[in-house]
């Protein structure tokens, strides 16, 4: 999730497990730790941007990572708190690594999803939440911040932070419903055409949980399709992608290749623009708009020399001025079709 979402969540975490003992502090440190599994954006000054994408939401966002963490955060707390004898290294670790914890539970909600139990490259991912969304979030914000104003022995601060974790955990269990509706109405609208169809990825669109989109792999292409919760007509799909992965079967052995097709996992297609230059785009973050043709989010620039060797490129993506569009679209697709 963004920012500021794992701030809020690490910030009432460390207040349900503090803040009766160390208020608004409580709320400080968690809101600090909660940041911490995200400094792996650091990373990109280590690695080249391929590598640094695959790892991302690695290592920092593991069990094994939070379980090492914790105890060194709560040294460092005990030294600033020496007077706090009141709060053991116990209940300090306890604290750091539930904060630490919620973070990457909360990221395996999203589409990346998280690398939780590191060292196994299996990824933890619902894709039932968009990575921001307001309706997550600023409910979660208003509570915390009712809560903060109020001292820390009155019981409607403990009231107003447990009302932060029901709502936002409420909605999040709503978005998992949601997402069985979308599935539902997709898969029996490939039904209805004869669609013989090999997998299916479904995840919800920017900002919200009512428009969902469907990536619907066959044999030899892929269907893009949406679907809003308040439609009143049948789902349409755009016309097949190919997948074309034929042809990075001869550079298939190369670790360039090898991480794309790790980071995309099988949600790839491959267009040759001539003889030298293939376009690799990973299709799970979505597209810049809702129609056949939008341009996809992540593409690479595969460069191939006279040797057969693969020099990879991210492409920098440029709405070319439909930006301003995008929201008004966003919600016109929301609303129905």
């Amino acid at each position: 999730m963004d920012s500021l979402t794992q701030i809020v969540l690490g910030a009432s975490v460390s207040e349900a497990c503090l803040g009766k003992k160390l208020g608004n502090k409580a709320i400080i440190w968690g809101a600090i730790a909660g940041t911490i599994p995200d400094l792996d954006v650091f990373l990109k000054y280590f690695y080249d941007p391929i590598t640094t994408t695959e790892l991302h939401r690695g290592f920092s966002h593991s069990v094994v990572f939070f379980a090492i963490i914790s105890p060194l955060l709560a040294w460092l707390a005990m030294q600033i708190h020496k007077r706090r004898s009141d709060i053991s290294f116990k209940a300090w670790t306890w604290m750091f690594f539930l904060v630490t914890l919620t973070h990457a539970l909360l990221d395996a909600h999203t589409t990346w999803g998280t690398q939780l139990f590191w060292p196994f490259e299996y990824r933890v991912t619902y894709k039932n939440i968009f990575v921001a969304d307001p309706l997550y979030t600023l409910p979660f914000i208003i509570l915390l911040i009712m809560a903060m104003f109020k001292k820390k022995t009155d019981p409607k601060r403990r009231k107003y932070n447990n009302w932060a974790l029901i709502v936002s955990t409420s909605y999040m269990a709503l978005t998992f419903a949601f997402k069985g509706v979308g599935y539902y109405q997709f898969s029996s609208a490939l039904d209805e055409r004869g669609i013989e169809y090999i997998e299916m990825d479904t995840k919800p669109t920017p900002l919200n949980s009512l428009l969902w989109n469907a990536h619907v792999e066959t044999k030899d292409g892929f269907l893009v399709g949406y679907y809003s919760l308040l439609d009143s007509k049948e789902i349409k799909f755009q016309k097949k992608i190919p997948k074309n992965h034929h042809l990075l079967k001869p550079y298939e052995n190369q670790e360039a290749v090898k991480q794309l097709k790790r980071i995309a996992t099988n949600w790839y297609f491959i267009e040759q623009v001539n003889g030298q230059q293939l376009i690799f785009t990973d299709m799970r973050f979505g597209q810049f708009g809702f129609e056949e043709g939008d341009p996809f989010l992540w593409r690479y620039e595969l460069n191939i020399n006279d040797k057969g060797k693969v020099k990879v490129k991210r492409l920098n993506f440029s709405p070319q001025g439909k930006m301003g569009n995008l929201f008004g679209d966003l919600w016109s697709r929301i609303m129905g079709n």
